[in-house]
């Protein structure tokens, strides 16, 4: 292709969520549309969201919005939106951000994409983003992008392996940046594996010390503040730090599962079925957002022995109030620690740490006198037994 032609492709925008910009660029470049990835979000970000949003509206928001400001600055011609239905201002977020973008005086074409219109929505969304109906291409665009996605979260899970039990603090990490440089490159389904069997011997290669004390600990909550590390406040990092290997209870992975992947694909019970399996005697039906995959997270965290569970949460996002005033009445049948935690811009770093640090020490202390009664147990057993 010609540098003239190569100009004239559109470029094309989505808000930052984790890593999930290398999945979305593949598929954009497949169909031949050149992705715009804005500057990961920032301080900067936050300022330019914070500023131009409704004091009340939760902070997803005002950093979707900074993204898309920033993206817009930098020349992005098309600013992608995720709308979804039911209980939860998110099916409202794609609307109010392109009044906004407008009023604000600021010129690019909105797009939307609807989760839970499953394939069918993504071959909307390709179709109406490059004017043409080319089904095998879209096809490939999207199996290369899930497969981009399953790789990401994988990735990420070894991460949280390793850096729970690295010699050398940060070293998970600086090897993991450098095992996405290895997905960020890849043009095709063979790069993609070719990049997975890399990054994973990038990760591997960490040393570490097998004999560390570790905890166990998932992390759930409201999906969007669980994935990016800029809103938690890189949670998973911390933690690591000391000593905990985190698990994140929602991924763009296990959504996928739910909303897109068709049934006949799926393997073994997704997220929402096991949702709607556990929350039950705590939460009968579905109140919106992430709710019910957070009572359920709870359940299934106490049903595997875990260490704790960490809830996370936007201030002012309803679904998660209601979630964390059902978690005293599960304490009741259940036995788990649950430290509940609620971001937004005002939110410190130095008081945030003190409470993981306590919740971590709590933790410790649980699981060691567990341990030293299992251990006098057996010994008084071993002993009528003699």
């Amino acid at each position: 292709m010609s540098k003239k032609a190569e100009k004239k492709k559109i470029k094309v925008a989505f808000p930052h969520m984790g890593t999930i910009s290398y999945a979305w660029a593949y598929a954009l470049r497949k169909v031949g549309v050149e992705p715009f990835v804005p500057p990961y979000t920032s301080k900067k970000t936050l300022s330019l969201g914070v500023k131009h949003s409704p004091e009340a509206i939760c902070l997803p928001y005002k950093l979707i919005l900074g993204n898309f400001i920033e993206a817009i600055d930098g020349g992005t011609d098309y600013v992608a939106m995720l709308s979804s239905p039911g209980i939860c201002r998110l099916g409202e977020y794609g609307s109010c951000i392109k009044n906004a973008l407008k009023d604000l005086g600021y010129e690019a074409n909105y797009i939307e994409l609807r989760l839970y219109d499953g394939i069918k929505g993504l071959f909307s969304f390709l179709k109406e983003l490059t004017g043409k109906n080319r089904p095998i291409l879209f096809t490939r665009a999207i199996i290369g992008m899930i497969k981009a996605v399953f790789l990401l979260d994988d990735m990420e899970k070894l991460l949280f392996y390793y850096s729970a039990r690295e010699i050398t603090p940060g070293d998970a990490e600086k090897r993991y940046k450098k095992a996405l440089t290895y997905v960020r490159d890849a043009r095709t389904q063979k790069d993609l594996k070719m990049a997975k069997k890399k990054a994973f011997a990038e990760i591997k290669a960490t040393p570490i010390d097998k004999n560390r004390e570790v905890l166990y600990v998932d992390i759930t909550g409201e999906i969007y503040i669980v994935c990016d590390e800029f809103s938690n406040q890189d949670i998973a990092r911390e933690l690591g730090k000391m000593g905990v290997q985190v698990r994140k209870t929602l991924t763009v992975s296990s959504f996928l599962k739910d909303a897109i992947i068709p049934k006949i694909f799926r393997k073994g019970e997704t997220h929402l079925q096991r949702a709607n399996r556990l929350a039950k005697p705590f939460l009968m039906r579905d109140i919106g957002g992430d709710s019910l995959e957070c009572v359920s997270d709870v359940a299934y965290a106490d049903e595997r022995g875990i260490d704790g569970i960490i809830h996370i949460s936007p201030f002012t996002c309803m679904p998660e109030i209601m979630s964390q005033n059902i978690f005293p009445n599960m304490r009741e049948n259940l036995d788990i620690p649950i430290l509940p935690l609620i971001m937004d811009e005002q939110t410190g770093k130095a008081g945030y740490i003190t409470r993981l640090e306590a919740f971590v020490d709590l933790m410790r202390r649980r699981k060691r006198r567990r341990k030293s009664e299992a251990d006098k147990n057996v010994a008084e057993t071993t002993q009528k037994v003699d």
